[in-house]
């Protein structure tokens, strides 16, 4: 999951993305109205957590401005302000999800997979291919009912094609899933991740559309 944390706080801030960070989750991290409005014109992200409070501007402006335009990408509240006067506005300004500080990062993480399994239409949390089970939640993945080592990238890689099956993933859309927008990424890193998933999972998982990304073919009999 690719997180754009908007959070003026730096102890806050730094807390978040490296909790998100461990939980498996990709997160870029920016202090200001000005910024986020620059990268978010630029970059697709799979949620966004928003603080109301930000030094140039109200969070819950910049949450209007982009849902009057027409984006669904699901956004958190995540802010001080935790009267019902607040927690209405900030909902019935298209946020789809309110958190108020102090918090724990376990129901965080918690909170972010459970929007994006419903942008996505899913009801449950493992994601089932074949005789592939994967858990978000826990990175973890079993084939065959036994356990599969993975990285926490290859894990990340894993879920994001596992969520688009039948459909080409770009090779951009991988690395920004998988570094961010703003981290450096050596040129072979993501050949290296698609070889070491192919080696742990098998050949036949994952196609490669040449010159354009990779993909996870639907199965024959279904898949849910």
């Amino acid at each position: 999951m690719n997180v754009l944390l908007i959070e003026d706080d730096d102890l806050v801030g730094e807390g978040i993305k490296v909790g998100l960070q461990l939980a498996g989750m990709t997160v870029d991290w920016l202090k200001t109205v000005k910024n986020a409005k620059a990268v978010l014109n630029q970059v697709a992200f799979d949620v966004i957590i928003l603080d109301l409070g930000l030094p140039d501007g109200n969070g819950l402006s910049l949450l209007r401005h982009y849902r009057e335009r027409g984006w669904d990408v699901p956004i958190l509240i995540l802010t001080a302000y935790d009267g019902v006067v607040e927690r209405v506005a900030g909902l019935d300004a298209g946020a789809d999800d309110y958190l108020t500080k102090p918090f724990d990062l376990d129901e965080l993480a918690a909170r972010l997979r459970a929007l994006q399994r419903r942008s996505q239409g899913r009801t449950r949390n493992l994601i089932h291919h074949g005789a592939l089970v994967y858990d978000p939640a826990g990175l973890e993945a079993r084939l065959n009912g036994q356990a599969v080592d993975l990285s926490r990238r290859e894990a990340s890689l894993l879920q994001l094609l596992l969520e688009n099956r039948g459909r080409i993933v770009s090779s951009d859309r991988m690395q920004d899933r998988l570094y961010g927008w703003s981290e450096g990424v050596e040129s072979n890193a993501l050949s290296v991740h698609i070889h070491n998933l192919r080696r742990k999972l098998g050949r036949g998982l994952i196609e490669t559309v040449r010159g354009v990304g990779y993909r996870i073919p639907v199965e024959k009999d279904g898949c849910h």
